[in-house]
């Protein structure tokens, strides 16, 4: 019998795991990799193999489809045997932690793997960064540069040792190596560089350091105000690692699902409540914890006097993380700890944000990627996402999956990274490489277009534009498996269907159409994008349709007055967040993306409804501008921090529950059964309650994102469903 394993079944140690079942068993045949699939024949028992076999899968392994065809050869023994090329429908493995086991030799002075930080088996280390092609077998992984040595072969060779075919194992021997180099380019060795590394972090230095996906910024959290000021990011959050999870406990509350998660071999960053350590997001109720994840961390860790390190992706803003060691020195620190690995496939470490039950994905990167999501459909479709955080896509066999988090696509090394990124998906997922379709963003301007003409025109292919806030709706129906549903897409900014620029709209939506039933009133973007960075111009506009003047007077108010007729509107929720945050004195000047409404969330986690606002609904329009108007009515010259919260919460929930009520009414009139929310706003999770709390209260149910980013890192699998189900 011919058994062909799909999943997650390659670099896992999954074909070591059947050599050993089968020898258990005293079985003949063989295994071996076939494409991105794992091929077993075996002569007998294939029911008590197969029942045996799943109660001894590696921790990683996964098991999604198992497909049986007859075959009648005989054979002496079994073997595993060398890899050929076939299907690629199956899982690429993803990048997951040191496992315990790996971890006890790091620190055992009798293991020649002693405080070698490339310690890694079967079950854990570097695996999508480093993977070229499949079959995976090291020829085909970065580290085909590093022969083994005897000692490893021998290893590799014995079926009984947990190294047994692992393709990236290594020893000091053999392996890579970390050297130090100080700010001028000088090696100073390898010899004890780890440590060297820690005792500088230790001393006040900003470092670069290395890792299995990308390279990290890194200092003390004393050096917080020293860095900020030298990476000239004032306000953003930096995640923390920390030493383990007692010490994440000491800086942030931290539920039990978040635990699972800061715990899991994937080893997320992960948004929790924050009790300490105010500098590393100021004016955020969050903090961004995780805990280490390679050999090189933990070695860290154990020579550091801190117990916990600012760990931020090392990039000049705006650029994709760095890779290769001489651009590190661009970044102009003070310490490097670089070793001599390539990395085919840099991957970011990803963020997740646990609301109830639920994981909200603000980038998903690192130890999630590639992860395929099922789709009804078989058409080879290539998406290349919208703009800022974006993600690319390619979809095959009723399987799509998204690239690692890219960037910001309005930088020229960002658009390579993403044609780059969708590149090397096809070549680990389409046999031929070749793909039926493209799509892109409406937006006429956005720079990703071009790449999504480039495929076009290579592949000599139909490229098709899908509106923004249509693809985030398609993504959580994908995401929860369902063919429609009354969706709210709240966000910044979208290019819509009319040339405005949407963002807190209530769509009706399947993968073949949408029809908007509810928006929010029109505001004028004094400046276009000028007015996303300096909210006051949001209140300006507001406050001028009603006669009065806020922040400008004179000639600049002037001015503003002139641009009312022939800026942008947008019904954008991401504004009005951002406006009611101005207003209120919480932020007024944006440093990073999103950060008025960010720093607004604060407030309406903390507020209560004793305000009486109402959002009156004209026509489907949600009347913004005159729950605005009311909230001047009350204007006070200051307000308290909880008169602040309770403001912000009774005005944000007024203008939720109209949004909501329309999305209500739609349903049950349509006799649609669900009601949705996607976008960025979907991260805010005291915005998240509310809408949840009006769905409760009707016999619908609640859909929200699982797998799939609810921001714009996930408009890509949206346009992938789209087109994908259009063209089918």
């Amino acid at each position: 019998m011919k058994l062909i394993f799909k999943g997650v079944v390659q670099g896992v140690g999954f074909r070591p795991t059947i050599y050993r079942v089968a020898q258990e068993l005293k079985l003949k045949g063989y295994v071996l990799n076939n494409g991105s699939e794992v091929e077993v024949v075996i002569d007998k028992n294939e029911d008590i193999f197969l029942k045996k076999l799943r109660t001894h899968l590696p921790s990683t392994a996964l098991i999604t489809e198992v497909l049986r065809q007859p075959d009648n050869r005989i054979f002496r023994d079994f073997r595993i045997l060398h890899s050929k090329d076939g299907e690629r429908h199956s899982r690429i493995p993803v990048d997951v932690c040191t496992c315990d086991d790996c971890l006890k030799e790091i620190f055992d002075t009798k293991n020649k793997r002693y405080q070698y930080p490339f310690t890694n088996c079967t079950v854990c280390g570097a695996r999508f960064s480093l993977v070229t092609d499949v079959p995976y077998d090291r020829e085909r992984t970065s580290m085909n540069d590093f022969p083994l040595c005897n000692s490893c072969k021998k290893e590799y060779k014995n079926p009984l040792d947990r190294r047994y075919h692992a393709q990236t194992i290594s020893c000091p021997n053999c392996g890579p190596t970390y050297r130090l180099y100080d700010d001028k380019k000088n090696d100073l060795d390898c010899e004890h560089a780890i440590k060297r590394f820690a005792k500088h972090l230790d001393s006040g230095c900003i470092g670069v350091m290395k890792s299995l996906g990308g390279m990290h910024l890194c200092c003390t959290l004393e050096q917080l105000s020293r860095f900020r000021k030298w990476y000239h990011q004032p306000q953003k959050a930096f995640a923390i690692m920390v030493r383990n999870i007692e010490t994440a406990e000491k800086y942030a509350d931290i539920t039990k699902k978040e635990r699972e998660f800061l715990l899991s071999k994937q080893r997320p960053i992960v948004l929790v409540q924050k009790k300490t350590a105010e500098l590393a997001s100021p004016g955020l109720n969050t903090i961004g914890l995780y805990l280490p994840y390679t050999g090189t961390h933990h070695i860290l860790f154990s020579y550091l006097k801190a117990d916990a390190l600012v760990m931020t992706s090392a990039n000049i803003p705006g650029e994709p993380m760095i890779i290769h060691n001489e651009d590190a020195f661009s970044l102009n620190a003070e310490i490097y700890l670089l070793h001599n690995r390539d990395i085919p496939n840099r991957i970011d470490d990803s963020v997740v944000r646990i609301w109830n039950d639920h994981t909200f994905f603000l980038r998903k990167s690192r130890g999630f990627i590639p992860d395929p999501l099922p789709v009804s459909y078989q058409s080879r479709v290539l998406a290349v996402g919208a703009e800022e955080n974006i993600c690319g896509a390619v979809s095959s066999e009723k399987q799509v999956y998204m690239t690692q988090h890219i960037g910001n696509g309005r930088y020229y090394h960002s658009l390579k990274f993403l044609e780059q990124s969708l590149r090397h998906l096809m070549k680990l997922t389409i046999h031929d490489h070749h793909i039926d379709a493209v799509t892109m963003d409406l937006h006429p301007n956005y720079e990703t277009k071009r790449i999504a003409e480039l495929f076009a025109k290579e592949f000599s292919v139909l490229c098709t534009a899908v509106q923004h806030h249509w693809a985030h709706a398609a993504s959580l129906l994908v995401d929860n498996a369902v063919d429609e549903s009354v969706v709210l897409t709240l966000d910044g900014l979208g290019y819509g269907a009319d040339g405005t620029f949407w963002g807190g709209e209530v769509l009706t939506a399947d993968f073949h159409g949408f029809e908007r039933v509810g928006h929010l009133e029109n505001i004028s973007l004094l400046g276009g994008d000028q007015a996303t960075k300096d909210p006051r111009r949001l209140v300006f506009a507001i406050f001028n349709t009603f006669k009065k003047e806020k922040y400008f007077s004179g000639d600049e108010a002037d001015v503003l007055k002139k641009l009312m007729s022939t800026s942008p509107q947008s019904s954008s929720f991401g504004r009005i967040l951002d406006a009611l945050s101005c207003y209120l004195d919480i932020c007024t000047k944006r440093t990073y993306d999103g950060e008025p409404a960010m720093k607004l969330e604060r407030y309406l986690a903390s507020g209560k409804p004793t305000i009486s606002f109402e959002a009156k609904v004209k026509q489907g329009i949600v009347q913004t501008i005159d729950v605005f108007q009311q909230l001047d009515e009350i204007a006070k010259p200051k307000y308290s921090e909880k008169q602040k919260a309770d403001i912000a919460f009774s005005f944000v929930k007024a203008i939720i529950d109209s949004l909501t009520d329309i999305a209500v009414e739609c349903a049950q009139k349509k006799g649609i059964e669900t009601i949705g929310l996607t976008g960025g706003v979907s991260y805010n999770i005291p915005i998240v309650d509310m809408v949840a709390t009006q769905v409760k209260k009707t016999n619908l149910s609640f859909l929200v994102h699982h797998r799939v980013p609810n921001g714009d890192g996930g408009i890509a699998v949206g346009q992938n469903a789209i087109v994908g189900h259009c063209i089918s």
